[in-house]
Order: C-alpha cells, then sequence, then structure tokens
C-alpha cells in the first residue's frame, strides 16, 4: 500500500507539469522550424509512426535519463557484477561504451537463489548437456525439437508444485501472452487484479474475452465484480458466460506483496469459476521447500486450477511453464501456438532447470555419503533459508532507515518509492558510483507518480555485501531526500550518545 505524502504528491506533479509544458512548447518551436525548412517533403507521403504521449515522454524525459536504465553487463548476474562503463556527447542521445568495467554490488537481478552463476553441481550438468545436444534443437516442439531433457522437465515441474501434468515454453512472457487466449475466448470473462504483469495483461487482450479489473490483492471486491458479472451475463445478451477466469500473481513483481491466496480461492470455490496463479517471482523463492505460495500460504495445489511460472528468475534459465490437470496440458499441446510454432527451450536451459529443482529437492546427492542417507543440511534448504533471513533482513533495516518500502516479509522484491522523476537518475546514478547497482522503473511500467527503485535480494549475498547496501542506499537515500518517513531512535540509544559524548 503506496503511503504518498502530501508534500511529495504536490511537488511530484509540479515536476512532470513543468516537464511537460517546456516539451510542449519546444517540440511547438520544432514543428515551426522544420515546416519552415520543408521538412514535411521528407515523410513522402507517410504517416509518422510515433505518436502520442509514450513518444513525448520518451523524448522529453526518458532520453534524458537512459543512462539509468539498460546498462550493458560483463558478467554473470552474481552478488556482484561486471558493469560496462558508458558516456555521451550528446546529452544522453546516444550513448557510447568503454572498455572500462566497474564491479558493483548486485541489487537489481532476479536471481534469487544464486542458480544464474556458477554452481558446483549444476554447471557441470549444463556444459555436458551443450556438449551432447548442442545449445538448440533448431526445432519446434512438435517437429523435432523435444529432447529426453524436455520431457523430463516437465514431470520434474509437475512433481514440484503438486499438478498431474505441465508444458514449458522457451519464454516467460509468451507463457502468459500465448496461453491465456488459447484458455478463454469470445463469450468467455477475464477477471483480472489491476496490477496483474503486462503479459497477462497482453494475453488478456488477445484473447476476445471480456476483461473486469478487480482492486489489487482485494478478495472482497473481487466478490463484488464476480457477483455483478454472474448476474448480468454477456452484453446485451445477457447470457451466462460461458467459462470465468480469475487471474492473479504470487508476488507482484513491482510491489513485493505476496497474493491473498487463501481469500481469493475461497471466493472462487464459491461462486465455481477457475483460477489462473502467476508465480514468475514466487515458485523456488518463497515457501520452506522453495514450492512458491501454496506452500507458503498453505494452499493445497488442487485448489489452484492452473499454475504459471518462469524458470528465468529462482532457476538461473529462461522459459516458462504452465501446470494443470493432464487433460487441460494435453489441449495445450494441441492448440498453443507458442508450442506448435516456437523454437523449443535450448537444452543447456532445460538442464539448467533440471539441476536447480533437484538441488532444491535435495536430490543432488548431496546428502548421501557412500549410498547412506546422513543427516545434513542440503545446498538447496540452506539457498531457500538464506534468501528468507537476507530478505527479511534487508527489509527490516530499509524501512528503520526511513524510506517507504513495499511489499510483504519473505518476499525478495522490495521497491523503495522515489515518486520525483528528478529522483530517479539522482538515486541510480549515485548508487552507481558507490559500486551499487540498482534498478529504477518509472512509467509505462509503473504509474506516472508511482516511479520507485526495485530492489532484488538473492542467497548469493553475503552479510557484509547486504550491509555494504544499506550503507550506500542509506546515504544516497539522504542526498536524494527519499526518507520520506524518518525513524526516530529510541530515547536510551539518545541518551547513551550524549553520555559518551
Amino acid at each position: 500500500m503506496v503511503r504518498l505524502p502530501y508534500l511529495t504528491a504536490l511537488t511530484t506533479l509540479f515536476s512532470y507539469g513543468l516537464l511537460f509544458a517546456f516539451g510542449q512548447l519546444r517540440d511547438f518551436f520544432r514543428k515551426i522550424i522544420d515546416w519552415s525548412k520543408s521538412s514535411s517533403k521528407d515523410l513522402k507521403g507517410y504517416a509518422p509512426i510515433c505518436l502520442g504521449l509514450e513518444d513525448f515522454y520518451t523524448r522529453r524525459l526518458y532520453l534524458r535519463i537512459q543512462d539509468c536504465f539498460s546498462r550493458p553487463i560483463a558478467s554473470a548476474p552474481d552478488a556482484w557484477i561486471d558493469v560496462v562503463e558508458r558516456y555521451s556527447n550528446d546529452n544522453n542521445k546516444t550513448l557510447h561504451r568503454t572498455s572500462n568495467t566497474t564491479k558493483c554490488l548486485n541489487l537489481g537481478s532476479y536471481n534469487y537463489l544464486g542458480f544464474a552463476a556458477a554452481d558446483e553441481y549444476c554447471t557441470p550438468h549444463v556444459i555436458d548437456s551443450l556438449k551432447k545436444y548442442s545449445c538448440s534443437t533448431c526445432s519446434v516442439r512438435v517437429d523435432g525439437g523435444t529432447t529426453d531433457l524436455h520431457t523430463e522437465l516437465e514431470e520434474l515441474v509437475a512433481r514440484f508444485v503438486g499438478k498431474p501434468a505441465a508444458i514449458t515454453f522457451g519464454m516467460g512472457y509468451v507463457t502468459n501472452s500465448a496461453i491465456i487466449p488459447v484458455l478463454i475466448g469470445k463469450g468467455g470473462l477475464i477477471i483480472s487484479d489491476s496490477l496483474n504483469h503486462n503479459s497477462i495483461v497482453n494475453g488478456a487482450r488477445g484473447s476476445g474475452a471480456a476483461v473486469r479489473v478487480f482492486q489489487h490483492n482485494n478478495p472482497l471486491h473481487l466478490e463484488e465484480v464476480l457477483r455483478e458479472q454472474i448476474a448480468e451475463g454477456q452484453p446485451r445478451t445477457h447470457r451466462p458466460w460461458k467459462k470465468i477466469i480469475v487471474i492473479v500473481e504470487g508476488i507482484y513483481s513491482m510491489e513485493g506483496e505476496l497474493c491473498q491466496l487463501p481469500e481469493i480461492i475461497a471466493v472462487c470455490k464459491k461462486y465455481k469459476v477457475y483460477t489462473y496463479l502467476d508465480e514468475a517471482h514466487s515458485i523456488g523463492a518463497v515457501g520452506k521447500t522453495g514450492r512458491g505460495v501454496c506452500e507458503l500460504l498453505g494452499v493445497d495445489p488442487a485448489d489452484v486450477d492452473i499454475m504459471m511460472g518462469t524458470f528465468t528468475k529462482s532457476f538461473g534459465s529462461c522459459g516458462g511453464y504452465i501446470a494443470a490437470s493432464k487433460e487441460i496440458i494435453q489441449y495445450l499441446k494441441y492448440t498453443c501456438p507458442a508450442y506448435l510454432y516456437a523454437t523449443s527451450m535450448s537444452p543447456p536451459a532445460v538442464q539448467q532447470v533440471i539441476s536447480a529443482i533437484k538441488v532444491i529437492l535435495g536430490e543432488d546427492g548431496s546428502n548421501r555419503v557412500g549410498g547412506f542417507l546422513i543427516d545434513l543440511v542440503t545446498p538447496g534448504a540452506q539457498k531457500l533459508a538464506r534468501i528468507r533471513e537476507n530478505s527479511n533482513f534487508f527489509r527490516s533495516e530499509l524501512q528503520k532507515m526511513g524510506f517507504e518500502v513495499l511489499g510483504d516479509s519473505d518476499s525478495p522484491v522490495m521497491p523503495i518509492m522515489l515518486y520525483n522523476p528528478a529522483k530517479i537518475p539522482a538515486f541510480s546514478r549515485e548508487c552507481l558510483r558507490q559500486n551499487v547497482a540498482v534498478v529504477t522503473v518509472a512509467f509505462p511500467a509503473t504509474p506516472l507518480l508511482l516511479a520507485r527503485a526495485r530492489i532484488c535480494i538473492s542467497a548469493a549475498h553475503s552479510r557484509e555485501d547486504l550491509i555494504k547496501g544499506l550503507e550506500v542506499i542509506s546515504k544516497v537515500g539522504d542526498l536524494a531526500g527519499i526518507k520520506y518517513f524518518p525513524v526516530e531512535p529510541p530515547k536510551h540509544e539518545t541518551q547513551g550518545h550524549k553520555e559518551l559524548e
């Protein structure tokens, strides 16, 4: 829940208003100059492709601070990364790379369990698979693109998440945008959380189904929308909906909040509608054994009709999956364009996921000596414990410093609210100067007034890494003025300092 201070809201609105006004003035005079030079002849009758608010925002704001985004990396996304240095000679219109790199603490990657870097168990198996299968199948799944690794992965994913069957795809984004139109179409109804990911939004739009939105993470409003839509039926005809699907996320990537899944499942059961759960940021990252929000919140996976997730985060690979009943998975294999026409996952990427899941499950052989089980904490259990400890420690320390931090406990995603457009580059650039790489997020990924820095914590971070990051963020927070809720130190600590002085 965003607690936007009144003065901050006013100054943010004023800043965007000023940028908009001066930008419009510059565009107006630019049109006059172009007209005087008869530059319109250059279009040769074609209408301009780039028009609208997005183009204006890109030219007048994004280009001025584009050095804060798309920074090239010259290393694996481990706890520390090598950031390629860049410079500009034309006020950031174009950026040029140098041969120099800066070693920075990585607080932006989705490498939740640390599998994206070299791993003593995963990496050798991936190298072996590269030698055996090559780097690509050069085929779609229904032709020559299904290896024994793909079959093993789908069986392993289904077992891991607790569903009868699973299907995998080469891209996480496509898993949502291509699957939703196959599951529902004209005459159906999608009820989507207001803060669902863009892949869900585009999948819903492309399905042809009617789309209604309920207030973010609000089961009561979901029930209101469901009751109203079931009573009214389809527009004009008022016939019953052919199918209703409620779509939510496990952890919302821009808020770091956990879904109120038990309450939402109860509502869906009451009205006999299907549930679609996107666990891109939660699978592998939360839960005692890494099985996501269902395990964390005590929800039976059988109560979720369709479970979606990606391999791009906790598992250090690429691609995505859908886990559901055998009938649904078989139907998707017959009808989904992303399965029928898109190149299958690279075999080494498949092997990376298989190896990572086996480490999480403790099936990598690390708990066996001479064929006998021994009582020790496996590497997978250590990673899961460390990501929880690191996430909760970092979040609590940020809150103590006075930052407005979104999200819930156990979530490795923790947005720090920036709001003002001038504070986006100020925060990002100053952190980079002090060797901390952070990700800043602004429009259109977030609402215009709710810019933020999104911190992602990894099990690969040591306590020393986290303390280093907190020290830098605290200093930069003071410089940028983003400690919107300063916390007063306890009186006994203040008195102690005075006594020492």
